[in-house]
């Protein structure tokens, strides 16, 4: 087994005997079993960057054995500077969603653990995948733990929030299985997603299968005007939920267009490229125009990740590669920056069971140390230089100006949205004097939970500090999609 197979089935492995381990009276042991397994599902990925060769685009740590014989379909796997970086991100978001739920969850604790185990593993499946059907299995596979988790520990409309999410997700995918079954016939029978790369098909096919795979991608991401699923199974989900449907969920749409859409048809990719950017823009500004008048506070983070993920499709549809990198390292840095908003969001829910900003005012003096916390992280979210949330939208805005002035004008107003939204929360929840006697009843964070947000505050900090070792793993992979795609297949 290669290190990537014991990526994936590693937590699987260890989510199964979670739910063999039954009751609630074995919380304790179950607590920790979960714990361990997260931990060393993450440190298993991090042979996959210490190992990994810079300066190429080839996949690298790449396994190919026959699973489907008939059908030549592959379990075909392998990571590029590209995909590496969201195995790590998805292992450790997981670790410490692990830790956040450590107290909060009282019942069924086995089966909820289990839940994020199982769906790490096949998110990581997802950005390993080299064979186009094994890739829609762990793409389509995701939908059932995140269903569970929403349906079973989320809120007072939780059966509402988890049928929209998987009906908006399923019915997306649909047209994208219809797009592959067309590629393995184009193809003369092969699942291999490079293979496909390397088709000639004519506009009128390239133009059909970018739309297939638009319909499955953009509802994941999710790109305006299709985000209105998102902000309602926020406000149902429980915080860990929010956190890996926000950190890791919305970039399997992105990745989808980077693996798929792009190299798979680049001259129906450059010709509605126009319809991308001004979708994008709507998002980052429109969206961001939502934000400032919610009331809920998880709402109000929901909306803020369909503005920062436009800043990602922007990047990808002008076509250049600061701005394709930038909106890799966007994705990277927004995994960190908003798991953290929903966590410290949870910390806050967890003793006061509101997430209404007028429940809460001057919680600073009751909770200094994770009003620190909130800060920095509200400070990030606002794209603040110095931290992650800064490096991905100035790359993204510094390649739409090169691009168009304007284009580049609009994304960088975002900024401005951003700060509004971000501190008028921060102000009206964390500022002034003791609101309310809940309020002053509050105690400051454990060391359960400084652990769990330490441990975000670090990589949010180093990413905007030092961004260096994320773009350079990336560089070689993004300039050959870009000379691949700037290939028409069409001359």
């Amino acid at each position: 087994m290669g290190l990537l197979s014991l990526a994936i089935w590693l937590p699987i492995a260890f989510g199964v005997v979670l739910l063999a381990m039954g009751r609630d009276d074995q919380a304790h042991a179950v607590r920790w079993f979960a714990l361990v397994g997260a931990l060393a599902s993450f440190l298993v990925t991090l042979p996959l960057y210490a190992g990994f060769q810079l300066g190429t685009a080839d996949m690298q740590f790449v396994e190919n054995a026959g699973w489907i014989q008939r059908f030549n379909v592959n379990y075909h796997l392998g990571v590029d500077g590209i995909s590496l970086w969201f195995v790590l991100l998805t292992a450790f978001i997981n670790l410490v969603v692990v830790i956040a739920g450590w107290e909060v969850i009282t019942r069924k604790v086995n089966q909820y653990m289990a839940a994020f185990l199982i769906l790490s593993g096949l998110m990581i499946g997802v950005f390993s995948a080299l064979d186009g059907l094994l890739f829609y299995v762990f793409f389509e596979a995701t939908l059932i733990p995140m269903y569970l988790i929403i349906g079973i520990w989320g809120g007072p409309n939780k059966i509402y929030a988890a049928f929209k999410f998987f009906l908006y997700t399923l019915l997306g995918s649909l047209l994208t299985l219809v797009a592959l079954i067309y590629l393995y016939i184009q193809s003369h029978g092969s699942f291999d997603i490079a293979t496909w790369h390397a088709l000639p098909l004519t506009r009128d096919e390239q133009t059909a299968l970018f739309f297939a795979f638009f319909a499955a991608f953009a509802v994941k991401v999710p790109m305006w005007p299709v985000h209105t699923w998102l902000p309602d199974v926020h406000v149902e989900a429980p915080t860990g939920g929010s956190a890996v449907l926000a950190a890791i969920m919305l970039k399997l749409g992105a990745y989808g267009f980077l693996r798929f859409s792009l190299p798979i048809a680049p001259d129906a990719a450059h010709e509605w490229a126009w319809l991308m950017i001004a979708l994008s823009l709507i998002a980052v500004v429109y969206v961001g125009l939502v934000a400032l008048v919610q009331q809920d506070m998880k709402k109000l983070v929901a909306y803020s990740s369909v503005a920062h993920m436009g800043f990602v499709t922007l990047g990808f549809f002008i076509f250049i590669d600061l701005g394709v990198a930038g909106g890799v390292v966007q994705m990277i840095a927004h995994g960190f920056v908003s798991a953290a908003m929903f966590l410290s969001i949870g910390v806050l829910y967890d003793r006061v069971h509101s997430r209404e900003i007028a429940s809460y005012g001057g919680v600073v003096n009751t909770m200094p140390k994770f009003a620190a916390f909130a800060l920095l992280f509200a400070m990030a979210n606002c794209g603040l230089p110095g931290t992650a949330g800064f490096v991905g939208e100035w790359m993204v805005i510094l390649a739409a100006v090169k691009f168009n002035f304007w284009v580049g004008f609009a994304a960088a107003s975002a900024l401005i949205f951003g700060a509004a939204y971000t501190l008028w929360m921060f102000k009206r929840v964390y500022l002034g004097p003791v609101a309310n006697e809940h309020v002053k009843e509050l105690e400051d964070i454990n060391a359960r939970e400084f652990l769990m947000l330490a441990l975000l505050a670090v990589a949010v900090l180093w990413m905007g500090i030092d961004p260096k070792p994320v773009t350079d793993v990336m560089d070689a992979s993004v300039a050959e999609l870009l000379r691949h795609v700037a290939v028409s297949k069409l001359n």
